[in-house]
């Protein structure tokens, strides 16, 4: 079969973009043609796949992704005939792999009355109904009972179009136990003591991920933990709103920030607690990847697989509605408790047992199924 897989942008370190790749290398790896029609692609590109670059310019993204839509929907009607798989919300799909929340129910709950009425509003809710409208046949993968409950409720009707997804947690991920030597070994690196607390935070776009929640709940720590707590955030964004905000709250000096990077396993053995209270995300990988590594974690309800880490005792997590005061209390509560806990043995059992790693899998046995069927 042929497949034509749209998505914006891909680079190597954000989670849509790996959840694409891996579908599209397992689809490959079933005898499919797949061809990716992309605006910007950062990294290697794999041999395997057609990559077209779509050749489109516009001064806002708005209409950049209008142009794309339209040079994507002539190219594909020009050529052979294929199920078409979108890992961004626009017209055209066959399939739509929910990455992203519900931009409606985000609208609703995140952003003020009036901007309902501007012109990026009006874009991103009729791409996201042309994907959900009660007349519409696009099927939809999803992560998460919040992103069920999210369409349903605001695309009624369209829940026989939504299929569950287990998660697709890499298996190089999975580990017996904790590695003394690697988590020695990366301390020493980057200079962390032995009685020091690492706080860890992972995810491009810092913003929608709640950086700015992690460094509040840091300094609002009484002293006694405040003196021996670091925090050290990895992924891609801009850096200088956050190394503002650290200076502003006098934590400059405990903030260490990197960019996106694939050893990501070294730093979940070397940190004490995973931070990761974002303000909406379909799933988390982080979550689940910290979990399985035996890091203890700290999120909020918000993150679609945050009920692994109360299914899996691996940590905490804060209510909905978000209130900073719950996360302070969740914080030092924990750094308190880091060492006589059970989370890290609990994430540690939860890896070997619930079926965590086959998401790539049933997605392409879906993709599959729906082609053959359109």
């Amino acid at each position: 079969m042929k497949f034509s897989f749209l998505i914006y942008s891909y680079f190597p370190f954000g989670g849509q973009q790996r959840d694409f790749l891996r579908i599209a290398n397992e689809c490959v790896n079933r005898g499919h043609q797949v061809d990716v029609y992309v605006l910007r692609w950062q990294g290697e590109v794999p041999e395997n796949l057609n990559l077209i670059k779509v050749p489109v310019n516009a001064w806002t993204r708005v209409k950049l992704y209008q142009n794309y839509t339209k040079w994507v929907a002539k190219a594909i009607a020009d050529a052979e005939p294929s199920t078409i798989v979108g890992f961004n919300k626009m017209p055209l799909l066959d399939i739509y792999f929910a990455a992203d929340p519900c931009f409606a129910e985000k609208a609703k709950t995140q952003r003020g009355y009036y901007y309902k009425l501007t012109p990026r509003y009006r874009h991103f809710y009729s791409y996201e109904k042309a994907i959900f409208g009660p007349k519409e046949t696009t099927q939809t993968l999803i992560l998460s009972p919040q992103q069920r409950e999210a369409f349903e409720r605001h695309y009624p009707g369209c829940d026989d179009r939504l299929h569950n997804l287990p998660p697709g947690i890499a298996i190089d991920r999975k580990v017996e136990s904790r590695e003394l030597a690697t988590r020695q070994q990366f301390r020493k690196e980057f200079n962390i003591g032995d009685d020091d607390l690492l706080l860890l935070q992972i995810g491009s776009g810092f913003k929608v991920k709640g950086v700015d929640r992690s460094l509040a709940a840091m300094a609002s720590l009484p002293e006694h933990l405040l003196e021996r707590t670091k925090f050290m955030l990895v992924g891609q964004d801009k850096t200088a709103t956050v190394s503002r905000l650290a200076r502003r709250l006098g934590l400059a000096k405990k903030l260490t920030i990197l960019p996106g990077r694939d050893d990501i396993p070294r730093f979940l053995a070397g940190a004490d607690l995973l931070v990761h209270p974002a303000y909406v995300e379909s799933a988390g990988y982080v979550l689940l990847e910290s979990t399985i590594a035996g890091l203890p974690v700290l999120t909020t309800a918000s993150c679609g697989y945050s009920f692994h880490i109360e299914k899996a005792q691996s940590g905490k997590v804060c209510a909905n509605p978000f209130q900073q005061l719950e996360l302070n209390e969740k914080l030092a509560s924990m750094l308190d408790s880091i060492k006589d806990a059970d989370w890290s043995e609990n994430g540690l059992n939860y890896g070997k047992q619930a079926d965590l790693y086959s998401m790539p899998q049933t997605a392409a046995d879906l993709i599959e199924e729906f082609a053959v069927k359109s």
